[in-house]
């Protein structure tokens, strides 16, 4: 494809010239033949380059067959130009050229060494995110997308490059996400890649974004406008051409309307027509069958035609048909463009929410820079009403920050010294100065964007089967097409021209390639909306076959804030002994019960060697070199081989408190006595659920106490306490195995394991980064309505799917044999299909009209 560029390229330069220039045999010949000065003359037999004239470097000995000849190169580029030169039959170039051609480099377009920038490090490090040593990934933007097809295309084109790992592209935002291995591919050559299949890739940016999309809107209004006038026009002469046929019109009259309407229907099939042209041009080149296929050759057929009509003077016309179809069809595109921008309207604020401008302290003075110049350890000061312009934590001051943009939650949150500020939430009573954390991709927001973006390509399965559908689709109702002309015109009928276009224009798949990307993409929307961020597509495909739910308790049921209220001690050791030996080990854990311990205890820890940590059960070490262990009573008393004091453990049980044991390796030691306050929405969450016929489980580690008082006060019937993470996991394989579709619930550590294996999981938002990592779901904050919410929203998108599908398909069905029996004429069909696509894009804007899922 590049090499037809360059060719392309070269072509330009060529002139009709006298032709002086004899043909040549060798350099010398050519030397001789030339009517040149002798400086020329000598250069020329110091070896130089035949296409471009430049020395060529001494052992370089790479040739090019040109008139019969090898002639001397002095690159691959040229040798690659004057071969396709010669490929493409016009050797009389080097006949009739003046002067030397261009070299192999100058004439590689603009746009690919533009393209070269952008495989340097430092101008990827505000897009391009580093996984491993080699492993790449970016967010792009791609111009030129127009349907499901070209989605398709692009997908397997840059799949099918050696390096890259992952390529996914979101129909909805025109944006893909690739993962490739930057040892054996540069992103420079994807962008290339890209471009040499007809399409334009930047990385995205979102200022470059809004650019591109106002672009956009300017020439589809451009589009429409001139498709509206001028169709208006060749409809009011089609009226008087309607009218004369009924009730008499003189032979002059009536060709100059025909010329009239030709010329008037020039302008839109150039200008505003052009875009179904080109794409179906670009399709066709790389073998691929899209919607923009059908539709061109539709319009082509219809106008050409009505030209063969118009010059001999007789026949039909279709002119009024041909600006109609391409005005409504350019209107459906307007408005399912419009609604996809407005599906990404909350994505797209995330994008914006950075600042532009920082104010920085340096060493007591303040000074104004960008943004996006800040580094880690920078600190800053925030005045209120001033957004936060990267992830830091407070230095100085105490304020409240709204942080409503990326959790849902409109309650200001308090934020005092040592405070984790996300970026992109605004500052609103006090002035605070903070400590850069993360800047750039490393952000809270960079990473909630990437997943977002990552959620959109995903395609659930009912996506893929629609997509799959399309695709054969197009090619059945062009065979059907093919057929229906067949029959007419082996029938001798003069409509069969009239019929078969009907037949084209109707069955355009538009509707069918609309159904799922819509609903899909306004579902994303919406429940980003309710603060729940979808990491995976498929999760709402999932969350509406849900049956049961299993929470775990502490952080997600309850606040995941334990405090410790008593400390239960054997008499031979010191009470405030014990808790600085358990805060020591225990500040090696991110645990809710952990941090409680280091809270109550000691601030000075005592050195800690040969720590192990055993998931789901404790911690061990050595300490002042005595062997030590915390966790679970289990786990103490396998440890110690000791049973724990059963006056403590009635205590405990009494309390319905959680606890955590401490023992050396002969003696238990303490008795830690933990309290965590149930969230004040779980018992709603839990009655929604239970009304909506699902099945609720409580699995947790902690003790049976603990998870009986909790799962009491919720209302939950079946719960599991004293489990290890391969007990839960095994719990769920087990629910699976029956045929159970299991949602998870969790926030720690020890869940990851069983989130990754859930058919469907979701991840607090204080969770841990592990827990997050392997969730599908992860809540923007703490608010446990929101997964009822999303239960039902999944519940009704997939509905809308299946009507939009059932609507695409059912039109088709009766919309063809009706225009294939000649019932439906070209103009119907067309005000038919671009109704058809309206109300498939209407009908997947309820999910973002719609509240808590419900109407």
């Amino acid at each position: 494809m590049q090499l037809i560029k360059c060719l392309s390229i070269s072509l330009r330069i060529v002139t009709p010239l006298p032709t002086h220039l004899e043909p040549m045999s060798s350099v010398q010949s050519t030397v001789d033949s030339l009517n040149v000065n002798a400086k020329i003359k000598q250069d020329l037999t110091r070896r130089h380059c035949f296409h471009c004239h430049s020395p060529i470097i001494d052992g370089f000995k790479e040739t090019a067959w040109i008139d019969g000849h090898d002639q001397p190169m002095c690159c691959f580029g040229c040798k690659a130009v004057a071969e396709a030169i010669v490929a493409a039959g016009h050797e009389h170039f080097y006949r009739v050229r003046s002067e030397a051609s261009p070299t192999g480099s100058e004439m590689v377009p603009e746009f690919l060494r533009e393209t070269r920038v952008y495989d340097n490090e430092s101008v990827q490090a505000d897009f391009v995110q580093q996984l491993s040593d080699d492993s790449r990934e970016a967010s792009l933007i791609l111009e030129g997308i127009t349907c499901a097809a070209c989605v398709w295309l692009n997908e397997q084109h840059i799949a099918s490059l050696d390096g890259v790992l992952e390529v996914q592209v979101n129909y909805s935002s025109r944006r893909a996400w690739v993962r490739w291995d930057e040892a054996r591919i540069k992103l420079s050559e994807i962008l290339q890649a890209i471009h040499a299949i007809g399409y334009q890739a930047h990385p995205y940016n979102p200022e470059q974004q809004q650019a591109l999309q106002q672009k956009e809107r300017r020439s589809q209004i451009r589009r429409l406008a001139i498709a509206g006038l001028f169709g208006m026009q060749v409809m009011m002469v089609s009226i008087s051409l309607y009218a004369g046929a009924w009730s008499g019109m003189e032979r002059n009259f009536e060709n100059l309307f025909r010329w009239l309407s030709l010329g008037l229907t020039l302008p839109v099939l150039l200008f505003s027509a052009s875009i179904f042209f080109r794409s179906a041009w670009y399709d066709l080149l790389n073998h691929r069958v899209s919607m923009d296929v059908p539709v061109s050759l539709g319009i082509g057929i219809a106008f050409l035609s009505s030209v063969v009509a118009t010059v001999r003077g007789m026949g039909e016309i279709y002119f009024d048909s041909v600006v109609m179809f391409t005005f409504l069809l350019l209107v459906s595109r307007y408005f399912e463009w419009t609604v996809r921008q407005r599906s990404n309207e909350s994505v797209e604020r995330l994008a914006h929410a950075l600042p532009l401008m920082a104010n920085r302290l340096d060493e007591g003075s303040e000074e104004v820079i960008a943004a996006s110049l800040l580094k880690v350890d920078d600190v800053v000061l925030i005045r209120p009403g001033e957004t936060i312009p990267a992830d830091g934590e407070v230095l100085v001051g105490e304020s409240s920050v709204d942080e409503s943009l990326l959790s849902g939650e409109s309650r200001p949150v308090h934020k005092r010294i040592g405070d984790h500020l996300v970026g992109g939430s605004i500052n609103i009573e006090n002035p605070l100065q903070v400590r850069v954390l993360s800047v750039g991709s490393d952000t809270v927001l960079s990473s909630i964007y990437a997943m977002i973006e990552r959620a959109q390509a995903d395609k659930p399965p009912i996506a893929q089967l629609a997509d799959r559908i399309a695709s054969r689709f197009i090619l059945a109702i062009l065979t059907v097409a093919a057929l229906v002309a067949s029959y007419w015109w082996f029938q001798s009928s003069e409509d069969w021209l009239e019929i078969t276009l009907a037949v084209i224009i109707v069955t355009c798949p538009c509707a069918l390639s609309l159904a799922t990307p819509a609903a899909i993409s306004a579902a994303l929307s919406r429940l980003q909306g309710l603060g729940l961020l979808v990491k995976r597509g498929q999760a709402i495909d999932a969350l509406d076959k849900v049956t049961h739910l299993v929470f775990d308790k502490t952080g997600t049921l309850t606040l995941g804030k334990p405090t410790l209220s008593q400390v239960l001690y054997d008499d031979s050791v010191d009470r405030d002994f014990c808790l600085q030996v358990a805060a020591s080990m225990e500040s090696y854990s991110e645990h809710p019960l952990a941090q409680a311990i280091i809270r109550a205890g000691d601030s000075v820890y005592l050195p800690v060697k040969n720590l192990v940590n055993q998931s789901g059960g404790g911690l061990k070490a050595i300490i002042q070199g005595r062997q030590y262990a915390i966790g679970s009573i289990n786990f103490i008393e396998t440890f110690s081989a000791m049973r724990i004091n059963p006056d403590w453990l009635e205590k405990a049980d009494k309390d319905a408190a959680t606890v955590v044991a401490l023992a050396q390796s002969d003696k238990i030691l303490a008795l830690f006595i933990l309290h965590d306050e149930i969230r004040a929405d779980a018992i709603n969450l839990i009655q929604a659920i239970k009304a909506s016929g699902r099945k609720l489980i409580l699995m947790t580690g902690d003790s049976e106490a603990s998870a009986r008082q909790v799962a009491s006060s919720t209302g939950i019937e079946e719960y599991y306490a004293n489990l290890k993470p391969e007990q839960k996991m095994a719990r769920v394989k087990a629910l699976q195995d029956d045929g159970a579709i299991v949602l998870m619930v969790g926030d720690g550590i020890n869940d990851a394991p069983v989130l990754s294996n859930a058919d469907v999981s979701i991840a607090m938002g204080d969770a841990s980064a592990l827990a997050k990592t392997s969730a599908d779901i992860v809540m923007l904050g703490n608010r446990l309505a929101s997964i009822i919410d999303g239960l039902s929203l999944s519940t009704k998108s997939q509905l809308i799917i299946r009507q939009n599908l059932a609507w695409a398909l059912g039109y088709n069905i009766c919309a063809i044999p009706a225009a294939a029996a000649g019932y439906i004429t070209p103009w119907m069909a067309a005000i038919g299909m671009s109704l058809s696509s309206l109300i498939v894009v209407i009908n997947a804007l309820r999910l973002t009209a719609s509240r808590s899922g419900q109407d």
